[in-house]
């Protein structure tokens, strides 16, 4: 964020990139938001000593900086992040440290959720590489490798650094491969710093993270570069996990058969470890390089991970083993990068409120807001807050997997080939189909299975029980599942195969849309507030990238009010895992927004049960609630009988 007074000029050289600056702001931080490339491996935290700098002009205030000799301090040599700016300056940043400029840490990653996303977090990953040059032992100096290491991180500022056998057999050989020259990586811990690998050599510009978000039926991830911010890959894969369960209630009750548990673990490792070859290769890096994992996902989706039993989330009072977890070494659970990789977990608050909300929360800046807010985590499980910066409140009921195509005859993830949008000529009976990246169908995504069934009950060709009006539509036929509804002719798809919708289909969108509404509807009555009381609408969920906001009231999936107040952020959770991953202060506001939201229990409510009972209707028994829907129904109606 730009400084409220900006009374002084900064120019850095080379770039000639000139800039305002308040009295008192730290350099690194006015470097990075002119998008001034400098390195700063430990995040600006004044351990490493890369973001060196030169003040050729000006004044600044600057304690002793114990990694700069006392040449460099002559010369005019400073860290810019220990720099403090007191008057106009023009800084050249050194040759070593200078990196590719970027355009801001945050706006280079972010598209659509920069509407909506955390703001004035400071870039600071929760890892650091330092670089060491250790004189080699002789005769006369013939101390321990480590006792080398010990004196040459005191320098720095660095004692008693956490440290495990394990690499510290790494130790010796690396230090006399490369002429002991040496790069050490360190995790930020509450209590110091832990040593969490040893490399020969300079490897400084390498220093890659792993941002995860677990779902029942997706796992998404990226790759990013935790030394200029930004996000280098992408990719995302279906749960393995999928193949013992649909939900996260089936797969807790398989994980209580004989080595189900050891099973469960082992299929969502071998989709983590997929993904991350495959981001690896894409972006010319070598898995050993990862430095760094952060992982979101349900409660029950973390527990399985890390090999813990669940059973205690389906049984009252539904309690987790644990809602904070310590940071884990990735090869301890059987993650195919370094074995002492850190692999940190976003705090979840309850049993089906997990670490996945609490990264949409921070992601999306909920917890920065005045503003009331209803944000809705739209997935197999479907998660609901409501509240600000000052209190909180959550819900969480079973959606079931259609909104991410489970259960769907057709279904598939919202990946290219997915139809994402339909739209029906009622008149003509053309139908126009829309695919994620212009594919050819494939199958049906989440947003798609929204579209299709919203258009059929406009058009008239479904009811408002979901089921077809026979003699509506030539596109009505018998298939093996009873009635269906042809979408798209083998001949147009990229599978060599009629792609249909049945009715079996349409009745377990409604189950979910109708779980969904009934437990925001049930949250919201909780604490005394309705649909029209609140100031926006957050919808989360990756889904929701692609989905249409009329699609979805017409269906009774959203409330039927001001679409103004709608705000799409598509995969919240994933955004708060990278931005967690750039930034130990949002590390720390996750933390704080876990203790900060109060959960109620839905399973036991009957207002739920009510209200579920009344949503399996399209788009709700209660015309009331959806008078706008009401109206064009109405319409449509008319118009079919003219």
């Amino acid at each position: 964020m730009m400084p409220t007074e900006a009374p002084y000029r900064v120019r850095f050289e080379p770039d000639g990139i000139i800039t305002a600056a308040a009295r008192g702001d730290n350099l690194l931080d006015v470097a990075r938001r002119a998008g001034v490339g400098i390195a700063a491996s430990c995040g600006g935290d004044g351990v490493c000593g890369t973001c060196r700098v030169v003040i050729e002009q000006g004044e600044i205030e600057s304690p002793p900086a114990t990694q700069l000799c006392s040449e460099e301090i002559a010369t005019g040599v400073r860290l810019a992040c220990r720099c403090r700016v007191m008057s106009d300056l023009v800084v050249s940043v050194v040759l070593e440290a200078r990196v590719p400029a970027s355009t801001g840490h945050l706006r280079s990653l972010v598209t659509r959720e920069e509407i909506m996303a955390a703001a004035g977090w400071r870039f600071a990953p929760p890892v650091f590489k330092l670089y060491l040059e250790l004189p080699p032992p002789t005769l006369q100096d013939n101390s321990s490798d480590l006792t080398r290491l010990e004196r040459a991180l005191e320098k720095h500022g660095i004692e008693n650094p956490h440290c495990d056998v394990g690499l510290l057999k790494k130790l010796a050989a690396s230090l006399r491969d490369c002429g002991w020259k040496i790069t050490l990586s360190f995790l930020k811990e509450p209590d110091g710093l832990r040593l969490t690998n040893v490399e020969p050599g300079d490897t400084r510009d390498s220093l890659f993270g792993l941002a995860f978000d677990i779902g029942t039926t997706g796992i998404r991830g990226e790759l990013l570069d935790l030394t200029e911010g930004r996000v280098l890959t992408q990719g995302v894969e279906y749960n393995s996990q999928r193949s013992y369960g649909d939900d996260v209630v089936s797969r807790i009750a398989y994980s209580s058969k004989p080595d189900g548990l050891d099973t469960l673990q082992q299929a969502v490792v071998s989709t983590l470890n997929k993904l991350t070859g495959e981001m690896s290769r894409h972006a010319g890096i070598t898995k050993s390089d990862i430095a760094h994992i952060m992982v979101a996902g349900n409660t029950t989706m973390v527990q399985l991970l890390l090999g813990l039993d669940p059973k205690h989330l389906r049984l009252s009072p539904y309690v987790p083993t644990a809602a904070a977890l310590p940071v884990v070494r990735a090869g301890d659970i059987g993650l195919d990068v370094g074995k002492a990789t850190p692999l940190s977990v976003i705090p979840s608050v309850a049993s089906y409120v997990g670490g996945d909300i609490v990264s949409g929360l921070v992601g999306t800046g909920i917890f920065q807001r005045s503003e009331t807010v209803l944000y809705i985590d739209i997935g197999t499980n479907g998660e609901t807050v409501v509240g600000n910066k000052e209190w909180m409140v959550s819900a969480a009921c079973s959606a079931g997997p259609a909104f991410e195509g489970g259960g769907i005859r057709h279904g598939m993830l919202a990946t290219g080939g997915a139809i994402e949008s339909y739209r029906l000529d009622p008149s003509t009976g053309q139908s126009e189909v829309i695919t994620i990246g212009g594919e050819k169908p494939r199958g049906i995504c989440g947003a798609g299975l929204i579209s299709v069934v919203a258009g059929l009950l406009l058009s008239g060709v479904i009811n408002q029980k979901g089921k077809f009006n026979i003699g509506t539509s030539y596109r009505i036929r018998t298939g093996s599942d009873g009635l269906e509804y042809l979408l798209t002719p083998a001949q147009e798809t990229g599978i060599s195969r009629d792609i249909v919708l049945t009715e079996i289909d349409i009745d377990n969108l409604i189950r979910a849309k109708a779980a969904m509404y009934a437990g925001y509807q049930t949250l919201l009555q909780s604490v005394d507030l309705s649909f029209d009381k609140l100031d926006k609408v957050i919808v989360a969920g990756t889904f929701g990238s692609h989905l249409d906001v009329e699609d979805a009231v017409t269906v009774g999936l959203l409330p039927d009010i001001d679409r103004e107040k709608f705000v799409f952020v598509g995969n919240s959770s994933l955004l708060g895992t990278r931005l967690s991953s750039f930034s130990t202060e949002l590390i720390e506001a996750g933390k704080r927004v876990a203790r900060l939201v109060t959960n109620i229990e839905l399973s036991e409510n009957a207002d739920f049960m009510e209200n579920y009972t009344a949503s399996m209707f399209l788009p709700h028994t209660d015309a009331r609630l959806f008078p706008n829907v009401a109206q064009r129904l109405e319409t449509s109606a008319d118009e079919a009988t003219r």
